[in-house]
Formats: C-alpha cells, structure tokens, sequence
C-alpha cells in the first residue's frame, strides 16, 4: 500500500512543483465542463428560437362568392400568420420564394392556390372538391429543420380546419337550434298526429271493410241510377196518375169533411154509450157484490147469483177499438198530437174493457161451479170498473171541445197536403227531363269513380304497409329516446356546441418529473459524455506508466498508484462539470447534491474502466475507449428513445456503461425512483468491478507480450 501511496503522492508533487505541468492538469482538469457547457446551453430552447427559421408565404387565392357575400380565405390565413411570430413567416411573391428555397433563403415556401376559397365553398354542392395548400421544403440545409416547418405548415392547416369546423359546426347547430325551437312549438300537433297515425293504423281493418263496402255502394247505386234511368218513364206515368190521384183525395177529402161532421155525433154516441156500459158494469158489480154477501151470511143455493153480460164488455171494447183506430189515422193528419193521445186514451179504455171481460169470465166461472171464492176478483173488477166509468167520463168532456175540432183540423191540413202534392207532382213531371240528364250524368260519373275507388282499395294494402312501418319506427325511436329528449338535444347552445365539435378532445397534461427546459433535460447526457471525454483526454495527455529507475514497483502497485492520480483528476473534471452545469448554467435539478455525488461516481468508474484499457492493452487501449464512446452515443438513449434506434443499438444498450450514468443523472434531475437508483448504482460497481477484474488479471501478462510491439511501433516515430 505504501508504494502505491508513494506513486499517487509522487505524481502530485510533480504537478505541484511544475507549472507547465500544473496549468496543463488545470487545462485537463477544466475542458471538458465546457465541452458539456456549451452543448447544454446551445441545446437550452431550441424549439423557442424557430422564429429565425425564414419560411416565405404566397396567397394566390383570388376568392369566391358565397351566398352574395365575398370570401376569401386565403387572406385570412395570410393575416393570421403575420400574428404569428414562432416562425419566421416571409411574405413574398410565387417565383421568388422558389427561387429563395433553391438558395438556402428559405426553409420552406408555403402557396395558397388561386382556388383555395373556390374549393372551401364546394362543400355546399353535389360535388365537394377538397382545397389544397402547396408546401415546398429544401432537406439540404439542415435535418431538422424541415420538421420545424412541416409542424408549422401543419398548424396552418390545422388552424383552417379547426376555423371551418368551428364554423360550419356553428351555422349546422344554429339550424338544429331553429328546427329545435319550432319543434317544441309544434310538439303538440306532432304528438296528436303520432296519435293519428296508431289510429289509422289500428283502423286499417275497419277502412278496408269500409273500402270494400264503399265500392260495393258505389256499385250498386250505379246500378240503383241505371235502374232509375230505366224507370224514368214510368216516374212520368206514375207523376200523371199522381196527380189525378190527387185531384181525387182532395175532392174524397170533401166529402170527408162531411162525413166527419156527421160522425162527430156518431163518436159522441158511441162514447156516450161506451160511459153507459161502463156504468151498468158499476151496478152489476155492486150487485153480484151484495148478493154475494147474502149468499155467504144465509148460506143458500149459489144459482140464486146474478151473472156478468161479458157479450156486452167485448162489445165495448172492440167499439173503442174502432174509435181509436180512427182518431190514430186523422192523428197522423195533424202534427199537434192531440188526436193521436185521445186515440191512446181509447185503446187503453179498450184494453180495460177486455180486462173486466177476462174478469167476468172468471167471476161467472166460479158462480157456475158453485164457488163463494170470487171475492177477490170481484173487488178487481168494482175498482176497473168505476176507474173505467172516470175514464170515459173525462172523454166525454174533451170530445166537443177537443176532439172533433181536431178531427177536422186533420182533415183540413190532409186536405192541404194534398193540394201541395198535387202541386209538387206537376212541378215533377216539369223536371223529370233535367232529372233524366242528372241520371246519365251521375251514370257516367258512378262509373268513374267506382274505378278510382278501386285503384284506392288496391294501393291500400301498400299503404298499411307503409303506416305499419312508420309506427314500428316511431315505436323504435322512442326506446331509444323521446321526442323530447331530441328537441332539448336541438335546442342547445349552438355557439357552444359549435366549439365543442371544433375541438371536442383536449389533452390534459399530467407532468411526471417535469423539467422546465431542453437544456435541463439534455445535461444528464452531456454531463455523461464529458466525463468519458474527460477521461480520454486525461489518458491522452498522460501515461499511465510509472518511470523511476530508483524504485521497482509491481504490475497491481502501478495499476491503483497511477490509477489514484486519474481518479484525482476525472473528479476534479467531474465537480467542475456538474457544479457548472447547476450553479454557473443554471439547469434544473430536483436533488442538485445528488446530482454532482452521482456525478463523482459516475466519472470514477469510467476513470477506472478507461484507465484500465490503456493500462492493459495501450494504444490500442485508446481505440477501444473511443470506440466505446461512440458505440454509447447512439446506443445509450440519450439524445433518442433508443426504441427508435436500429436493432444493433437496441441490442447494446443494457450493456452500456452510458446507459446506466445517463440514469442516474436523471433521477438526480427528474426526481430520485429508488429501486432505479440502486440499479443503476449497483450497475456501476459491476463495472467497476470488471475494470478491475480485466486490469489486475491481464495487465502483466498483456504488458510483457506487447512490450515488443510497442517498442516496434515507437521505433516509426508516429505513436509514442
């Protein structure tokens, strides 16, 4: 330990005690911080400096007219890139800004076409024609940036898009708005018309019945007119012998008057006479009465019993019969009634008549058969009886002052309709030429529409089909939502909806370890490189070779004694990288300790690994630690997701020793993961642990084989 103590402190002294030496270790120790600063600060904001990138504009767009009113799309765009300084937007004309592309002038040349306006508008016709706008973009100045322009071209694009949508959505959901309005103030009508149209449909059996029935009316009244056309002349005949048969009711008529003058006395005779019977059925009633309670207190023969004359009851009501059956015919000559109810008045005397004559027949059946049991029915009989004598005594009243008044009021107003019938039946015969062409007209017109009324009883079997359908549709409509929920589903805030639609998605960004900058983001992988640079720079400049002729020293005394002195250095190099990368640049770190302790680590293993190939193989030790370098650029991810690298990378990375710093860096920068922090940690020693594995087995015996080969290449005076 003591020879390797005494090698490390050697080699600080001479740094110490030779200036030369010392401002070359400070040049060593300093160089690659700036390597790691000026990459960091020129990757700071990359994408916040586009506003340099020249990309020339040219409207050619010559308009349109939409609906009256002038449009021209092409200078809204123009104006709203003059707003917009990301980019810097060079307005110029076609053949310049093509010829600027050609000469590195401009990144890229936007053309709006002369029918761009023209091409928009086209969404309202049969034929939409989607517009275009031209992009030219030179890939020879620089790699990125036709990324940089391709993204704003795209915003233009987006833009144009998003304002028509937003428009076109706008003016789309105005008209739901008004449809929505106007249908919830016809909500009522639709719904009795939806009402309708079930009806309909749960009448259809019965429209066709009456379809069927409506032409098979239709049928027969063209028959019933052709039937009438046909008995036209026989109408005339029967109007004639009308008319006479009128001229004869009349002059009958006469003579009834007559007749009904004399019967007035008649009726009243036989209703006089009718009031009589009805009051000798009285007394014979009263009779049989007595005598039958005589019968009962004395108890003699029962043939000593007086009988009913039930000849005279029939009598009397077929009499009343008569006389009703003629005041129910003058009746219906006189509207009044009057004669029509003293005409019910006598048919109800007759039927009390023939009931006391079913009475009597009882009462004489059981006077004959010796019976004392007629009691009962001869009470039924007193009360007909002497409610029958009231009756017609009532009547007997009426008739001069009721009765034969209107029985010639009746024969009066008989007499009067026949006169106007008389009167209609010549006013008929008159018309029955008109009537006759009425028929033939009516005829022809019959036959016309039973034809129509069949084609409409032929097409309503598709009509049904179609009601049907529509009802099963409307049935599906409102199970999937009413009509109500549609009309507030219309009748929404259009300006609202119409932004919605133009965006209806918006990205909620959730920042996980978020880092303010692309400088920030990019030192872990800077810091890296340095320090490998660093490393390499160190084994450049110096040997690792110890030559003192007054010591002897082993192959493992060499490896760590000089291996001290790199260490030295690679953390001097390391503290000014990091300490600089977050004091003097300012690059965000959640653990800004951590950063620079991990930093250390970091720049002692690879001190270690790099130390370990000159150490052992040399020159060639040199090369493979380039090589390793520049495998690791690509390979360890930290500029690209190594996801987008080529198989080979992919396959590498977990082997890199970059892959693992890089990590680490950036858990000290993003925000410590612990379980990835001890991996990467833990990583790092395995290679610390190779290094030294490789260093203390092969230095030796590598050095004595290749002590020749080096001497041999020394000797060309190119490689020391």
């Amino acid at each position: 330990m003591n020879k390797i103590f005494s090698i490390y402190l050697q080699d600080l002294r001479g740094i110490i005690t030779n200036w030369v030496a010392a401002v070359m270790i400070i040049g060593l120790i300093v160089l690659p911080s700036l390597y790691a600063w000026f990459n960091i600060k020129a990757s700071w904001d990359p994408y916040g400096q586009t506003s340099g990138i020249s990309i020339a504009v040219t409207n050619l767009d010559q308009g349109t007219t939409l609906r009256g009113k002038d449009l021209k799309i092409g200078d809204e765009i123009a104006n709203s890139l003059k707003e917009n300084h990301n980019i810097g937007w060079t307005f110029t004309d076609k053949d310049e800004a093509l010829t600027g592309l050609n000469h590195g002038d401009y990144y890229a040349v936007i053309i709006i076409p002369s029918d761009f306006s023209a091409r928009i508008t086209t969404v309202l016709s049969t034929n939409p024609v989607k517009a275009e706008i031209e992009y030219f973009v030179n890939e020879k100045i620089n790699a990125i940036a036709p990324k940089i322009t391709s993204k704003g071209a795209n915003s233009i694009i987006e833009e144009v898009n998003q304002n028509f949508i937003k428009t076109a959505n706008g003016t789309i959901f105005q008209i739901f708005n008004k449809i929505g309005v106007e249908l919830e103030q016809e909500l009522p009508l639709i719904r009795k018309t939806k009402s309708i149209v079930m009806q309909i449909e749960a009448l259809f059996p019965e429209i066709n019945r009456a379809a069927d029935t409506a032409i098979k009316d239709l049928q027969t009244s063209r028959e019933v007119v052709s039937k009438v056309q046909n008995e036209i002349p026989r109408a005339t005949d029967l109007a004639t012998k009308g008319q006479e048969f009128a001229a004869s009711t009349a002059q009958f008529l006469e003579h009834s008057q007559q007749v009904i003058d004399s019967a007035g006395p008649v009726a009243k005779e036989m209703i006089v006479q009718l009031q009589q019977t009805a009051k000798a059925v009285v007394q014979t009633a009263d009779l049989i009465q007595s005598a039958l309670n005589q019968v009962n207190q004395e108890n003699p023969q029962e043939n000593i019993l007086p009988k009913m004359n039930t000849q005279l009851l029939a009598t009397a009501a077929k009499a009343a019969d008569s006389l009703s059956e003629m005041l129910e015919r003058l009746g219906g000559l006189n509207p009044s009634g009057s004669l029509s109810k003293s005409a019910s008045e006598l048919a109800q005397v007759s039927s009390e008549f023939k009931q006391l004559n079913k009475f009597a027949e009882e009462i004489n059946l059981t006077l004959t058969e010796g019976r004392l049991s007629a009691g009962e029915t001869l009470v039924k009989f007193g009360t007909l009886a002497h409610s029958l004598a009231n009756r017609l005594d009532q009547l007997t009243g009426k008739l001069d002052e009721q009765i034969i008044p209107q029985m010639k009021l009746a024969l009066e107003q008989a007499k009067t309709a026949v006169d106007h019938t008389n009167s209609l039946l010549g006013e008929s015969l008159s018309d029955l030429p008109k009537v006759k062409d009425v028929l033939n007209d009516a005829s022809r017109g019959l036959s016309a529409v039973v034809k129509e009324a069949e084609i409409v009883r032929s097409d309503l079997p598709e009509a049904e089909k179609k009601i049907s359908k529509l009802t099963d549709q409307i049935g599906k409509l409102e199970k999937e939502g009413t009509l109500e929920d549609l009309i507030s589903l219309l009748s929404l805030n259009y300006a609202k909806e119409s932004e919605f639609f133009a965006e209806p998605v918006t990205l909620k960004e959730n920042r996980l370890f978020p880092i303010p900058n692309y400088g920030s983001a990019m030192s872990p992988f800077f810091t890296t490189l340095s320090l490998w640079v660093g490393g390499l720079l160190l084994v450049s400049m110096l040997t690792v070779e110890v030559h003192n002729k007054n010591a002897e020293y082993r192959s493992y005394q060499v490896y760590f004694g000089r291996y001290l002195t790199f260490a030295t250095l690679a953390l001097l190099q390391s503290l000014f990288v990091t300490i600089g990368d977050v004091y003097l640049l300012g690059t965000y770190a959640v653990e800004p300790i951590k950063f620079i302790v991990y930093g250390l680590l970091i720049s002692a293993v690879f001190m270690l690994m790099i130390y370990t190939l000159v150490s052992v193989f040399g020159n060639v030790g040199k090369a493979l630690a380039i090589v390793l370098m520049v495998l690791q650029l690509a390979g360890s991810g930290g500029t690209f997701p190594i996801q987008v690298t080529p198989p080979f990378f992919q396959a590498i990375h977990p082997f890199l020793p970059f892959t693992y710093g890089i990590s680490l860096l950036r858990e000290a920068v993003g925000g410590s993961v612990g379980d990835i922090v001890i991996r990467d940690i833990c990583i790092m020693f395995i290679y610390a642990g190779l290094a030294l594995i490789v260093g203390l087995g092969l230095k030796q015996i590598v050095n004595r084989y290749s002590a020749k080969w080096v001497r041999k290449a020394k000797s060309g005076h190119l490689i020391h």
